[in-house]
């Protein structure tokens, strides 16, 4: 009689594979490593479940002692409109171009970009290099910085791409943390809500500048001059490109260059958030000239840009991170230790919203309809802020008027 066997598999349903049908000794001793294995395997398995405690399924969730966390003090805004009922509701939450309809706008250049990629049948679904689609690292670059831009020419620019604005933030915030001497950022105040929160996780250490004055409801420059100049040499500080957030309160090209000076004298390392360009004034080259200024004096900086404001991608989180270096040499390491921190981040970036935009970028017909499309978003916004200041100051004299008449 054959004893019984005490393996855990001896009771299975799967019965091991049978033997190599040939008698080869190469065979033979493939046949037993296999059934070793197996059986190995199994007993481990087998173990490991016994000996596990029932409490994680029976007891209490092992995420209980969790607390609910609020919401984003922007994006939760969206959630509280969602649920509202109220038919002449308005979100005033996170700022999304809208319809006279009130309704979400994508672009007819997108609609005939996006065409383009369905008729093209050669197109495929591979993985993106992790540093992105070349082609439209190559054409952000030259977006923002400039068609003749020398650190263009001379290779002395990194770019790849990121997970739109926000990502390009967090993936240079990264990289300095890793790699720049000086891990202190100073931000403006007030400034995006997200800027905080992204730097602190990227292991940068965060502190503010003046930027806003409440009471002349414009540019305190004198206070920011002021606090830039006691920042220790080589701190990083974030600049907003242009149509700053939240307040919209932008320095002239005369103040920029005077910032420039300053931050170029203590050697202090520029961080542009360029969320908006071509949506603040309706021109991509005026809105971009703050970077083109500290990009042309030959030293050192870095550059987010967002694609979600000025060509309404903002599902298809599409950014970029440039920085611009003193020597191409320095550019070329500066990547490679990029990819190492986007690799084990998100491995490499999605490709059709970048497709999009390099489609966009690339044709010269359909770069132009955009230009006209972004002009007239821009002076609608313009217009309408101009019409609900109007509308408010004159319901301020209206009440104003009725007071004294009370009186």
């Amino acid at each position: 009689m054959r004893p019984r066997s005490t393996s855990p598999l001896a009771h299975s349903s799967s019965p091991l594979p049978p033997p190599f049908s040939s008698s080869s000794p190469t065979d033979r001793r493939l046949n037993t490593l296999v059934r070793h294995l197996l059986v190995e395997n199994s007993s481990s398995v087998m173990d490991s479940i016994s000996a596990s405690p029932t409490s994680a399924f029976h007891g209490d969730s092992v995420f209980a002692h969790i607390v609910r966390a609020p919401e984003d003090p922007i994006l939760g805004v969206t959630v509280a409109y969602n649920k509202d009922p109220s038919p002449v509701k308005l979100n005033l939450g996170v700022g999304a171009y809208r319809t006279e309809e009130g309704k979400p706008l994508v672009l007819n250049v997108v609609r005939r970009a996006e065409q383009q990629l369905v008729n093209d049948v050669s197109r495929v679904k591979e993985y993106l290099p992790i540093v992105g689609l070349a082609d439209f690292n190559k054409l952000s670059a030259k977006l923002i910085l400039g068609a003749d831009s020398p650190a263009i020419q001379e290779n002395r620019v990194t770019t790849v791409q990121c997970l739109s604005g926000t990502g390009s933030l967090r993936v240079g915030g990264e990289f300095l943390a890793r790699h720049y001497h000086e891990r202190t950022i100073y931000i403006p105040q007030p400034t995006w809500g997200n800027h905080t929160k992204v730097f602190t996780l990227s292991g940068l250490s965060v502190k503010t500048y003046q930027y806003y004055d409440p009471a002349t409801r414009g540019l305190n420059f004198q206070g920011l001059l002021e606090d830039l100049g006691s920042a220790p040499s080589g701190a990083i500080v974030l600049l907003h490109a242009c149509a700053h957030n939240p307040t919209g309160v932008d320095p002239t090209l005369e103040q920029w260059e005077q910032i420039r000076q300053l931050i170029r004298s203590k050697a202090l390392l520029p961080f542009f958030d360029s969320a908006y360009q071509g949506f603040a004034s309706g021109s991509l080259d005026a809105d971009a000239q703050p970077v083109r200024l500290f990009a042309a004096d030959g030293g050192e900086c870095l550059i987010a840009q967002s694609y979600a404001k000025n060509m309404g991608l903002y599902g298809e989180r599409v950014g970029a991170l440039s920085i611009v270096c003193k020597t191409a040499d320095v550019a070329s390491r500066v990547e490679s230790q990029l990819k190492l921190v986007i690799r084990p981040m998100y491995s490499n970036p999605p490709i059709h919203g970048a497709s999009i935009v390099a489609i966009i970028l690339k044709d010269r017909d359909l770069y132009n309809e955009w230009t006209i499309e972004l002009k007239a978003m821009a002076d609608r916004i313009i217009s309408m802020r101009q019409q609900l200041f109007d509308a408010l100051r004159a319901r301020v004299s209206m009440t104003s008027l009725r007071a004294c008449l009370v009186r």
